[in-house]
């Protein structure tokens, strides 16, 4: 990483509730063409969550904490804060001594933009300021949040006009926080009404979704330079499972996530 921080714009995206089992199945079925393409050997890794809800993983994610992977370690990480016994931090790790990734980023001089997406990123009561207030720059409508059937175009939208407006020589390191496959999907898939609710059917839908429109947010993000980008859940979310509905809660469905990292051409 030490690289690549100074030298490529980054990306990180956030699939928000996105269950693993889920989205390697559509995965291998060919269901989702856009990202499929994009992923290391067309598959998605399998990790573990840094916590089982939004603001927990977000915070830890923040932290340089992204989700680790699903086999024994130690796991050396991509970013890391200073600190005196780290066993994850390695010679390849960008370290810094800032408290957040976000403000280390800005120190070495890009712009940082946050999408959001579920009401943890909202602004509207002091806890929904926390996460997008460690961004230079953040973002929120509406039309972003988990009750509206075209939240990722809207964000998207809204992505594509902060490159726009950024200067050539500006790096820029962008996140969105994917607020689609959250409950309520069930508009994702047709037929599905509100009275039965959501299920891991229309979360798959909620998915496909997201796959449609996911191309043109990596184009935007490539747009001016080459990009390193990092495509992850933050946590699953229950279906009933075992009796478990939503997350918060130690379920498998909810620790074990898909995740991938990986390089975006400039214009590609």
């Amino acid at each position: 990483m030490n690289a690549v921080v100074g030298s490529h714009d980054l990306l990180l995206v956030t699939l928000d509730t996105l269950r693993h089992d889920v989205a390697v199945e559509l995965a291998a079925a060919g269901r989702l063409p856009n990202l499929a393409r994009h992923l290391p050997g067309g598959t998605w890794e399998e990790r573990h969550a840094p916590g089982s809800f939004t603001y927990a993983s977000h915070q830890a994610i923040f932290a340089g904490f992204l989700p680790t992977p699903a086999s024994p370690g130690p796991h050396p990480r991509l970013f890391a804060a200073r600190f005196a016994g780290s066993e994850t931090t390695a010679g390849r790790t960008f370290v810094y001594d800032s408290p957040d990734l976000p403000r280390a980023l800005e120190e070495v001089g890009y712009r940082t933009v946050c999408v959001g997406g579920v009401g943890f990123f909202n602004r509207q009561p002091p806890l929904g300021s926390v996460l997008p207030g460690l961004f230079a720059e953040s973002h929120w409508e509406p039309e972003f949040g988990v009750a509206s059937p075209t939240s990722f175009e809207a964000q998207v939208t809204r992505a594509e006009e902060v490159v726009a407006a950024l200067p050539a020589d500006q790096r820029l390191f962008l996140f969105v926080n994917v607020s689609a496959l959250h409950q309520p999907n069930w508009f994702h898939l047709p037929g599905a009404t509100a009275e039965a609710g959501d299920s891991r059917a229309t979360h798959a839908a909620a998915l496909e979704y997201v796959d449609r429109h996911i191309g043109r947010l990596f184009a935007a993000a490539s747009s001016r330079r080459r990009c390193f980008a990092i495509v992850c859940s933050d946590h699953g979310t229950a279906y009933g499972d075992d009796g478990y509905t939503g997350h918060r809660l130690g379920h498998e469905a909810v620790w074990t996530v898909p995740y991938a990292h990986f390089f975006l051409e400039p214009g590609a």
